[in-house]
């Protein structure tokens, strides 16, 4: 009976030390989340800004084309797979993994994977990986973002790829994320109408671009895909943080039910033990009559 009861009060010990790492981890993810989706709302307004101007610059110059926004035969296809580094964030990372490769099209297309997680998946898989990025889940920057486009759009100019999916996880709320996949390239961009006065009046004539309006949208659309991957580590950042810190949440309380549990059990070990005891003292007195 000792014995039991030592047994059991070990593992209430240990749930005990696993109950306040699983509570100290949602803390820091809660917190981690928070600031991802402030920074997420920061940089709506720029993501914003490059795609009215390019929308604007599309309607003033009348259907400005560039290799960037022109669609040609596909060929061969790009895919840009976000996850996270580290582990304990329930379903986030084996869930996009699942709609990541169920969205490929052929193993011999190109992946640039971002995060441990992804690498290991495809890689094991025999998949064809360009280029991996570790590390910046959670630590980036944009300049890492821009990294990243800048690579995609070396390998579109030179008409090595003809398509490029950016596959992450969309934050919708801390109880809710879901994988998404958007095509980025080449870029599409609707058209918008302007006003009659600006359409009718000659004011078109005395826009003067420089260079040219084709520079001017690749430089915006490389700007775009470069915000767009941005956007897409930070939604995925928060969204990451947001199934951890469910996952913690949800492993805190079950620890609280097996200790409440175990001490349930380890009282009535106690009292079996010390009604034992009692009944040992008398059936020794009664002896010694």
């Amino acid at each position: 009976m000792a014995e039991q009861m030592k047994d059991i009060k070990r593992r209430i010990n240990s749930v005990s030390s696993i109950r306040q790492i699983t509570n100290a981890m949602e803390l820091v993810s809660t917190s981690k989340m928070r600031r991802a989706r402030l920074r997420l709302e920061s940089t709506r307004p720029y993501y914003t800004t490059v795609i009215e101007n390019i929308r604007e610059l599309l309607s003033v110059t009348k259907g400005t084309k560039t290799p960037l926004t022109v669609t040609r035969e596909i060929k061969n296809r790009l895919y840009v797979i976000i996850t996270g580094d580290r582990g304990l964030a329930g379903g986030y990372n084996s869930n996009l993994l699942r709609y990541a490769e169920n969205n490929i099209v052929s193993k011999e297309d190109r992946i640039i994977t971002v995060g441990v997680k992804t690498y290991d998946y495809f890689n094991k898989r025999g998949y064809n990986i360009y280029d991996k990025f570790f590390g910046v889940s959670e630590d980036f920057t944009f300049r890492d973002a821009k990294h990243v486009a800048d690579i995609v759009l070396e390998l579109y100019k030179k008409k090595e790829i003809d398509e490029v999916y950016l596959i992450y996880t969309i934050f919708n709320s801390a109880l809710s994320q879901n994988p998404t996949s958007l095509r980025f390239l080449p870029a599409e961009f609707t058209e918008i109408e302007k006003q009659e006065k600006l359409s009718n009046d000659g004011y078109n004539d005395l826009i003067v671009f420089e260079p040219s309006p084709e520079a001017m949208l690749d430089y915006l659309v490389e700007e775009f895909a470069a915000i767009s991957i941005y956007g897409a580590l930070i939604e995925s950042s928060s969204s990451e943080q947001a199934a951890r810190m469910q996952a913690m949440k949800s492993a805190t309380d079950n620890a609280n039910e097996m200790i409440d549990d175990l001490s349930l059990r380890y009282n009535r070990a106690r009292q079996a033990n010390i009604t034992q005891e009692l009944t040992e003292i008398v059936s020794g007195a009664e002896a010694l009559k």
